[in-house]
């Protein structure tokens, strides 16, 4: 028994300070440019908190209902339950093949009864006579275990390893899309919550015009072209209201599926909130190296480890194969005495195997894994120059936001005073109805068109939030 021990010991050791038949992996260089372009990302304010990949979530959206809305999403979404599952799922797996490289122990026993012809030698002469044998047997041992010279099997753990890795990052790369979707899919109910009251405001001021021009040409003093032009933007903010009534229905079904269950109304926004719902400001300059920390690039150099890793023991497969088998126990021919001094025995079984001729098998499956290989590096680049632009494209949007804000409010506050300025005089005889309807028809536009820039505003603080990693705390 101590001959057995002693030899799976060694052969443990041997298993352990075994060569590594992988290449040494180095990251690729990134293919992007060292920094975001310059300029894009000046701060907005001077003492706002700035924003990092680092800002937790809760921290980063300062609104209490969004932030209530996000929480739920998180406790119910399916889709977060399904990468939830996928992690576990690959945790089972790389338990299961990290198993390989130690052996695996098992106890057995076994009856073995039997009655057979044996001879006797008797005095006088011999004769055969029928004899019954009862053989028990207990033993602990070994089965095909592989000793991992060569790495293979440690590759193919560390393989199996990379890929739950990068299944924990994809489960981070689902729930940093999961909060920045709930975020933009509740500021854009909160938007059109407000156009849909901006078109009642303006329905109600526009059936006001409506019927002054309809008394007034019944008193002959307006003419039934007046009376049409002054119907088209009546009708115009009635159709926009039963519009804007389905989208905003239309907007709560998505929340709530991002959501998972239903929601309180005191948690949905009924207009865009006057100030900001996220942290405004943002770091002067973000390095490129920031991507590394994004969910969908840390998945993507995962799996290239991984491929990495299969090329070792891709390359393992070309060299002897061996194995042992080993075990020790007790033997007797009566269950009594099965476990009495000198019923010891054990075996041992090493085996050995080397490929000589298998057509082309091992060669193939190399270049399958250096191919899979090159394919993953081509992969985690794309993944780092998409994410590079993502954060480019917000950050671009972002640096004219601030300015186009300014503008479409100065906008909106001329066409409103144009409007009570044409409505006055038309109402006192001084203009004509067209110039009228033309205010009119110029403040519709200019309040909606402000509240699509305010909206798009709060949705790229979310989506640069999003583009540079943030989400996971």
């Amino acid at each position: 028994m101590r001959n057995v021990k002693a030899l799976t010991a060694t052969s443990l050791a041997l298993a352990l300070a075994a060569c590594n038949m992988a290449p040494k992996y180095v990251r690729p260089d990134l293919p992007v440019p060292a920094t975001s372009p310059q300029g894009l990302a000046a701060p907005d304010g001077q003492g706002a908190q700035a924003v990092s990949a680092d800002t937790a979530w809760k921290d980063f959206f300062t609104d209490p209902r969004l932030a209530r809305v996000i929480q739920t999403s998180l406790d119910n979404n399916r889709d977060l339950r399904i990468a939830v599952a996928n992690v576990e799922q690959a945790r089972a797996q790389y338990r299961v093949q990290r198993a390989d490289i130690l052996p695996t122990l098992a106890g057995s026993g076994s009856a073995t009864y039997q009655d057979q012809p044996f001879a006797q030698q008797a005095a006088g002469g011999a004769g055969g006579v029928s004899g019954r044998t009862d053989i028990y047997t207990a033993s602990v041992g070994v089965s095909a275990w592989e000793i991992d010279l060569f790495g293979r099997v440690r590759n193919l753990t560390k393989a199996a390893q990379e890929s739950y890795f990068a299944s924990v990052e994809n489960r981070n790369a689902a729930q940093t899309a999961l909060i920045a979707e709930t975020a933009t899919a509740w500021l854009t109910m909160a938007a059109d919550q407000e156009k849909l009251q901006i078109a009642r405001n303006l329905e109600k001021a526009f059936g006001q015009t409506f019927n002054l021009t309809k008394a007034r040409f019944a008193k002959g003093i307006a003419s039934e072209l007046e009376v049409r032009q002054a119907q088209t933007s009546y009708d115009q903010a009635r159709s926009d209201i039963a519009q804007a009534t389905t989208l905003v229905a239309q907007d709560r079904n998505a929340l709530e599926l991002l959501a998972g269950t239903s929601l309180s109304a005191d948690d949905l926004p009924t207009a865009l909130p006057e100030s900001d719902v996220t942290l405004a400001n943002l770091p002067a300059d973000l390095p490129s190296s920031l991507l590394l920390r994004r969910p969908d690039i840390a998945a993507a150099e995962h799996q290239l480890i991984g491929a990495n890793a299969n090329i070792g023991a891709a390359r393992a497969a070309f060299f002897p194969k061996i194995s042992l088998t080993a075990a020790f126990g007790t033997m007797s021919l009566g269950l009594s005495n099965l476990f009495k001094s000198g019923s010891d025995y054990w075996s041992v079984a090493p085996s050995a195997s080397l490929p000589i001729f298998d057509f082309g098998r091992n060669q193939g499956n190399l270049r399958y894994a250096r191919a899979t290989y090159d394919a993953m590096v081509a992969t985690y680049e794309k993944s780092v120059q998409t994410g590079f632009k993502e954060v480019a494209d917000a950050l671009a949007r972002r640096a004219t936001m601030t300015n186009q804000l300014e503008a479409q409010t100065s906008l909106r506050d001329s066409a409103r005073v144009s409007y009570r300025l044409s409505d006055a005089r038309f109402r006192a005889g001084v203009d004509d109805f067209l110039t009228t309807l033309d205010s009119q028809r110029t403040l519709y536009s200019a309040e909606q068109t402000l509240v699509t820039t305010r909206l798009t505003r709060a949705s790229n603080m979310v989506e640069i939030y999003r583009a540079i990693g943030g989400g996971l705390k």
